[in-house]
């Protein structure tokens, strides 16, 4: 018997597209427009696989996921979208999506990914029925919990499914996130001197480093639960990279365009905040903190530059990795705080966030008049130390801690191909 398939989109090209290729692969396909009507149908007939548009008129396409998982649990669901965000494809997949699928796809990429779903869902059925007989045998029935993903999961996701989505963005989309990534981070960095600048001799060095980091934390926080596209963050695409989901030039692309997008929403609020006076704050003891922070900053050498950086996004790119675990905000938000809150107690450093640092303490010098620190050179902060003294450093130190130890850690881990084994 031919298997069955459902294509629930309101883009005509996509249906038409999607019955004539798997009508090809020998399934029986419905279609329809009508996300109410297609409810109904897999509600009263047997599909073995769903494919479902995520933006439709008058219908989330998120809430007709979780439906369909809840009229058709028998079914495979597959998410297509024109519009791929990872925390789109993060939440299509918790409320019961197989797979996630970019527009534009070709024929090779939509029949794959169904073929993947199919497998996916018979493995997790299998799964299913072993803790069942496991259950009954026992006599033990435990309390129903949403447990968050595995490791390995978390692995498969970032390297076939989120990354590749990355890459296949609008670069339009990307760059606008990008942007807003820039500016979120910023909010971070704010935040911490806000709350921070004179508290130092108060409660000393330590505790005014913990509540710096722990209120920093919030700009990764609306960059991950927003949605927006940071630099370091998508340092995970190597995982893409590695197991040929992605060509590495496609991967270079758009952390270049990431990266200056993000630059781009840094100085954005960097200018806000030089603006808005409230560096004033404390007859000018905020601003003259700020100004601290940034000659701190470009006053480095370059190997510590790198080295603190590699720390730094290390821990950043394991905050992603574990929010990607969270299947509630709650668990995102915790997943975190803790990584972040520490690479900022611990003194590492962050390109994106020395974007809004740096860029602010020369405002606040050059157009402010407010001068270097004790102990530090006047002329020592400019656009050109903060460009080659921190900023590339920097960046190179947060790729090699993201790419390296966490997406090439983690593929090496749970995704490389093991010699003499065959898929």
């Amino acid at each position: 018997m031919a298997n069955r398939m459902l294509v629930i989109d309101d883009d005509k090209t996509v249906l038409d597209s999607c019955q004539r290729v798997f009508k090809d692969e020998g399934y029986e396909v419905v279609v329809t427009a009508d996300p109410g009507e297609g409810l109904n149908v897999a509600s009263t007939s047997h599909f073995d696989v769903i494919l479902c548009d995520w933006k439709m008129p008058g219908f989330d396409g998120l809430d007709v996921v979780q439906e369909l998982d809840r009229r058709a649990p028998d079914s495979a669901v597959v998410m297509i979208s024109g519009y791929p965000a990872l925390e789109r494809a993060t939440e299509a997949m918790k409320r019961g999506a197989m797979d996630y699928v970019s527009k534009p796809f070709t024929p090779e990429e939509i029949i794959r990914a169904v073929k993947k779903a199919l497998q996916q869902k018979l493995v997790t059925e299998k799964k299913a029925l072993g803790r069942v007989e496991k259950l009954m045998k026992n006599w033990a029935f435990p309390t129903p919990t949403m447990e968050d993903k595995a490791p390995k999961t978390i692995a498969e996701s970032v390297a076939t499914t989120v990354s590749v989505g990355k890459a296949t963005s609008p670069w339009k989309t990307v760059f606008i996130l990008g942007i807003l990534a820039g500016s979120y981070i910023g909010f971070g960095g704010l935040l911490s001197t806000s709350v921070t600048f004179d508290i130092g001799p108060a409660l000393g060095m330590g505790f005014k480093r913990f509540l710096a980091g722990s209120v920093f934390s919030v700009g990764l926080m609306l960059v991950v639960i927003a949605g927006a596209e940071l630099f370091t963050g998508n340092n995970l695409m190597i995982s893409s990279v590695m197991t040929k989901d992605i060509g590495f030039g496609t991967m270079m692309k758009r952390w270049g365009l990431v990266f200056v997008a993000n630059f781009i929403g840094s100085i954005l609020l960097a200018l806000i905040f030089y603006l808005s006076g409230l560096w004033k704050a404390g007859n000018g003891a905020m601003g003259a903190a700020a100004v601290g922070i940034a000659y701190s900053k470009v006053n480095l050498t370059f190997v510590e530059a790198l080295i603190r950086a590699i720390g730094c996004n290390w821990l950043v790119c394991l905050a992603v990795w574990m929010a990607l675990a969270a299947r509630q905000i709650v668990g995102k938000i915790w997943a975190i705080y803790f990584p972040i809150m520490a690479f900022v107690a611990i003194g590492f450093e962050h390109c994106v966030a020395n974007m809004y640092f740096i860029p602010v303490g020369i405002f606040l010098h050059q157009w402010a008049g407010i001068g270097a620190p004790s102990g530090f050179a006047p002329d020592s902060l400019g656009w050109g130390s903060f460009i080659w003294g921190n900023l590339l450093p920097v960046t190179i130190g947060n790729i090699i801690g993201g790419a390296v130890f966490v997406g090439m850690g983690y593929w090496s881990a749970y995704l490389r191909p093991v010699a003499g084994k065959t898929s």
